[in-house]
């Protein structure tokens, strides 16, 4: 007689989502586990924020447009899906800070706004020389106190003063989050900076000794030098349809919503918007906090979930012919202080680090809007979006046309914002859900980091999990 089939149900169909239905699969195909998958995705397409517009040539990402070549699972899943061929590098330029209206290089040899290299910290007009001076204490102040956690101002402001947060590290930390670093986990976002201080007490010190000296390159490479990141040249939201195509279609349920989840005698029974109930075996959530809270409303230890914030941010791309930018730039884009008199967060002049990007005698330019505090402007029309941007760019760079389009993207409340205590209030829910959810585990962006590697870490952590559940 055949063994009756385990039920594992995923919900949501982000990467985190889609990795753990790849891989699970994976595992069901090669070792003939005797489980049954269902993927449910509330929304008419997988992807989650992986999302691309081709257009007259142009490449033009809505969500993320790469990710750190380091993180290597990614790459491990491109090559599983037969998409690895079309990872590219980016083109390195200058960055540039622009503060008080005024555009300033990074300050070479820092790591996310920290200095590692003495020199360029003292001779770049970034700082006045109090502020340079203030960051100068940090090679004499004591450690931070040992194990607690601290918002990632209050940590970088204590040992580097003010001015250096405002102008380098706050424009460039809340790139990445969208947030309030004075609101933001030190534990959660950057642990290393934590343990660098605590080994070497000095951060800039701790940092210098941590990075590897680089050899000194001719200045004439500096053009075919390729950076950090990659991405897919036919965009990110390739990666997801190629992992979709993997997957078997009969296992996928688009456009239906988990409404509630309740227990029942050792399993569990999933509710669908469309009246339908479901049993499982398992389940990975793979959904944003404030969905995972409301689906598993019964449940009192998801509460906290609930006062965790998100930000809502906009990008807004613009194609224009290569001369109607007068004031070129050499460089790949620039991030802005908050003190400055600008709606944009960032610019990234995408022509120039992703040349896959654009067609041969165009520009491609995608600014970002909204961040923590700073939120309606997600809210106006797509003109009034455009024109503001416009109007900010113009302040450095001269634009003499109109753009030939523009693509605005509006993300509501998709960056989660790991507020002080992130870690701790994580590990006490998993707990939590260890004892009275056992088989339901998380991933995703709003749990254990935002990246799109992040969430595949996550995702097949989670396949670990159920698998090593069930026993199978």
């Amino acid at each position: 007689m055949a063994q009756e089939k385990q039920k594992v149900i995923i919900i949501g169909g982000g990467a985190a989502g889609m990795t753990a239905a790849y891989y699970l699969q994976k595992e069901i195909k090669e070792k003939h586990l005797p489980i049954e998958i269902k993927l449910i995705e509330a929304s008419h397409r997988l992807g989650g924020k992986m999302q691309t517009v081709v257009k007259d040539g142009f490449t033009i990402e809505r969500g993320p447009d790469s990710f750190l070549a380091r993180k290597t699972s990614i790459i491990r899943l491109a090559k599983e899906v037969g998409i690895d061929d079309q990872l590219v590098p980016n083109s390195t330029g200058k960055s540039y800070v622009l503060v008080n209206e005024k555009l300033y290089p990074m300050p070479g040899g820092s790591i996310m706004g920290i200095p590692t290299q003495v020199g360029p910290f003292i001779t770049t007009g970034l700082f006045s020389i109090p502020g340079k001076l203030r960051a100068a204490a940090d090679f004499i102040l004591p450690r931070s106190e040992s194990g607690k956690d601290q918002s990632l101002g209050k940590f970088f402001r204590r040992r580097l003063g003010d001015e250096v947060v405002e102008n380098l590290i706050e424009p460039l930390l809340s790139g990445i989050y969208a947030g309030d670093i004075d609101q933001m986990s030190l534990m959660a976002t950057f642990p290393q900076f934590y343990e660098v201080e605590q080994k070497h007490r000095s951060l800039i010190l701790g940092m210098k000794k941590a990075t590897p000296s680089q050899p000194k390159q001719p200045a004439v490479k500096e053009k075919s030098n390729k950076g950090a990141f990659l991405t897919f040249k036919t965009g990110l939201q390739s990666f997801a349809e190629a992992i979709e195509a993997k997957l078997d279609a009969h296992s996928i349920l688009k456009g239906h919503r988990v409404e509630n989840i309740t227990k029942m005698n050792g399993k569990y029974e999933v509710y669908l918007n469309n009246g339908e109930i479901l049993e499982a075996d398992g389940i990975i959530a793979a959904t944003p906090h404030q969905i995972t809270q409301s689906m598993f409303s019964k449940f009192g230890f998801f509460e906290p979930l609930k006062s965790v914030p998100s930000t809502s941010v906009a990008t807004v791309a613009l194609a224009f012919p290569k001369e109607a930018i007068k004031q070129d730039i050499d460089g790949t884009g620039f991030v802005v202080s908050r003190n400055s008199d600008y709606s944009i967060t960032a610019c990234t002049w995408t022509h120039k680090k992703w040349e896959h990007s654009t067609p041969d005698g165009k520009a491609l330019l995608r600014c970002y809007v909204g961040r923590a505090g700073d939120e309606t402007i997600v809210d106006l029309s797509d003109d009034q979006i455009i024109k503001i941007v416009l109007d900010d760019l113009n302040k450095t760079m001269d634009i003499t046309m109109t753009p030939e389009f523009a693509i605005v993207s509006r993300w509501k409340n998709a960056m989660p914002q790991y507020t002080v205590g992130h870690k701790q209030r994580m590990a006490e829910i998993l707990e939590a859900m260890n004892r009275e959810l056992p088989g339901v585990f998380l991933a995703g962006a709003s749990y254990g980091g935002v990246g799109v590697p992040d969430c595949i870490d996550q995702g097949e952590a989670a396949v670990k999990a159920v698998l090593d559940y069930l026993k199978l």
